[in-house]
């Protein structure tokens, strides 16, 4: 007995080691990292060059549940308040309708491809319809894809907070299927939500204030409040599962509360969590690799192809345009939206449900869901960068501080230590006097530390630690930060740069370009913020006139620093523009469009009918003076209204 357990431990542990080295392998030629871990999985099993035969179930779905509560926790601590409220609302739309949208396509394709009773193939669609959290945040902020702080905060909101939903979907089918299924589906489903979902968040929000609470009342050992604080979560998670709510919604609205309050020891809980963050996905994907077969893959490699093309293509570009063209998201945008769907752990884990519960097609699904999550890593993991580039929404990179370290201080004292690695370019490797209230506590330089009297004078290339408010932090960049890539080009960021308050009129007068009487008080700022919607990223242009205002820098909190203005309109290569994802706003252009040509061609109709009605009481030599009259009629009538009407649909 104690053999078999040193010899567990030492395969565990040589797994985790192998799927952090082969971790190289991804950072070196672009590949997703996570499907590496599933690899490693694949390569132990029984059917791999490890020959290990592992083949329990209700094992791996346990294994994978702690990971996936664990994972979940620390995606609701790590998103930021003001994140969740830029893209609260289209988040949730894609993470309860987007994912039922999802379930329904794909289980209606699954029923014809697999042939197997509608209920098992709506099961299908409902394992499939989450995304992957660890993967898509991976991707996005590890991969470097400079995205517009709407399309990101979208991304990983959704990716977070979606797989509640699945989870739901999937446990109630299984439990309808086990049944025998129902009178009324629809009824069922929406009863088991109601309590799943509504106990899930409630039991969530009141679980996360007990954590901050206790964390803040009980004088603990620094060491102990990471431990104590994710065993909370998980005891939060197992709790409210028992009682018949969501516990991976629960934990996850626990952890977004936790990590949004003044919490004491918040920095090293997260510290902590990133490292049990990692474990977690190790762990649940090398699992995931150890309990499938490959061999038995052969039997449903096509229709598992099939299944992940119409996911790809139909299912989630569907659900996302149906979802987010309420929100007036750019065609470009929604389509990125979609291609960023990635499946992953989650997918699997929900595989082994049926097979756990012993539903008839069990192994069918699982298998069929192994080849779905293959396919996605490789298919839009390898290609999110390439279509970012393709689609034109990667915005240029802002170069600020290389690290920030929250400092633990009593009471509301909020500093941080930043790190900044002066650029060669910025205004005090240049010569530009440092603020008195800017000054380093440490400098590095050469791998010598130095203390800034002793130092000299700051050099390109030096890493000094400054001690700040977290409201400081633009100003610092302004001294020891690079400016962003392409901030000196005239092209791209206009000739002039101008304060955000400066008055439009003022600018008309200057330049000579006519200024509307609405616009009179109106800043330049306010233009572009009306323009922009609030979607405000540097480089963003709006049209005035024969000029053109540029955003040249924001803020942390995405207000307008600098503008800049083009005084010749310079020619700028258009971005994609993909003839689908219309938004909610174009469809309206579109329809109105559609009711004028429509109203349009019935007047000509009836000038038509009258001209036809009149020339039978005219005398022979008059035609041409019907002619004339009813082109001058038509001049007049049509053609005039017809042009504003062009003018207008277009600005609209």
């Amino acid at each position: 007995m104690i053999e078999s357990m040193n010899l567990v431990i030492l395969i565990a542990s040589v797994l985790v080691v192998v799927a952090v080295f082969t971790s190289l392998i991804s950072f070196r030629v672009g590949a997703p990292l996570l499907l590496v871990f599933l690899f490693v999985g694949l390569g132990a099993g029984e059917d791999g060059i490890g020959g290990i035969n592992f083949d329990n179930a209700p094992l791996a779905y346990f294994i994978g549940s702690i990971a996936l509560a664990m994972i979940l926790f620390d995606s609701g601590f790590e998103t930021q308040l003001r994140t969740l409220k830029i893209a609260a609302a289209p988040s949730l739309v894609l993470a309860t309708v987007g994912v039922m949208l999802t379930a329904f396509v794909v289980g209606g394709v699954t029923w014809l491809v697999l042939d197997v009773p509608w209920l098992v193939a709506l099961l299908f669609g409902a394992i499939v319809s989450s995304t992957d959290a660890a993967a898509v945040f991976f991707l996005l902020r590890v991969g470097g894809i400079n995205l517009r702080d709407r399309t990101r905060s979208t991304l990983e909101v959704e990716s977070g907070s979606n797989d509640p939903m699945a989870v739901f979907l999937t446990i109630s089918l299984v439990e309808l299927i086990m049944q025998g299924g129902g009178d009324n589906l629809a009824l069922e489903l929406l009863e088991r939500f109601v309590l799943q979902i509504g106990l899930g968040a409630v039991l969530g929000l009141l679980g996360g204030m007990a954590i901050v609470q206790m964390i803040n009342r009980v004088k603990l050992e620094p060491a102990l409040v990471p431990i104590v604080t994710l065993a909370c979560a998980l005891s939060l998670f197992g709790a409210t599962s028992i009682v018949g709510g969501s516990g991976f919604l629960a934990v996850y609205v626990a952890g977004l509360y936790a990590g949004n309050s003044q919490m004491r020891m918040s920095v090293g809980v997260r510290r902590f969590q990133h490292v049990t963050t990692w474990l977690a996905q190790i762990v649940m994907f090398v699992t995931m690799g150890l309990l499938a077969t490959p061999s038995q893959f052969g039997d449903v490699i096509i229709p598992g192809v099939i299944l992940a093309l119409v996911l790809v293509f139909v299912a989630r570009p569907v659900a996302v345009w149906l979802c987010l063209m309420f929100f007036n998201f750019s065609r470009n945008d929604t389509a990125f939206i979609s291609w960023v769907g990635l499946r992953g752990a989650v997918s699997i884990l929900l595989a082994i449900v049926p097979m756990v519960e012993g539903v008839e097609y069990g192994q069918l699904l699982f298998n069929t869901a192994f080849i779905v999550v293959i396919t996605s890593l490789l298919l839009q993991g390898w290609t999110i960068r390439l279509m970012a580039r393709w689609l034109g929404i990667m915005i240029p990179p802002r170069h600020g501080p290389v690290d920030r370290i929250d400092l633990e201080l009593p009471g509301n004292a909020n500093q941080e230590i930043v790190v900044y690695r002066v650029h060669s370019e910025s205004a005090v490797a240049t010569g530009q006097r440092i603020p008195r209230w800017a000054r380093p506590s440490l400098i590095l330089r050469d791998g010598k530390s130095l203390r800034p009297h002793s130092a000299g004078r700051i050099e390109g290339g030096d890493q000094v630690y400054i001690i700040t408010p977290p409201r400081h932090v633009e100003l610092l960049d302004q001294l020891f930060a690079g400016p962003a890539e392409g901030a000196n080009d005239v092209d791209l960021f206009g000739d002039f740069s101008f304060p955000p308050d400066t008055r439009i009129a003022d600018l008309g007068r200057l330049y000579g370009f006519v200024v509307g009487d609405a616009d009179e008080e109106a800043t330049v700022a306010e233009i572009l913020e009306r323009n922009l919607s609030g979607d405000i990223e540097p480089g963003d242009r709006v049209a005035y006139g024969m000029v053109e205002l540029i955003v040249r820098r924001i803020d942390d909190t995405h207000e307008i620093v600098e503008v800049g203005m083009a005084v010749e309109q310079k020619p700028v290569k258009p971005k994609r523009h993909l003839p689908m994802f219309h938004s909610r706003t174009e469809l309206l252009a579109i329809w109105k469009e559609w009711q004028r040509r429509r109203l349009r061609e019935k007047m000509r109709k009836k000038r038509g009918d009258d001209v036809l009605d009149t020339d039978d009481a005219k005398e022979p030599g008059d035609d041409m003076s019907i002619v004339d009259d009813a082109a001058n009629d038509g001049e007049n009538d049509d053609i005039g209204p017809v042009r504003a009407e062009s003018g207008k649909s277009d600005k609209s």
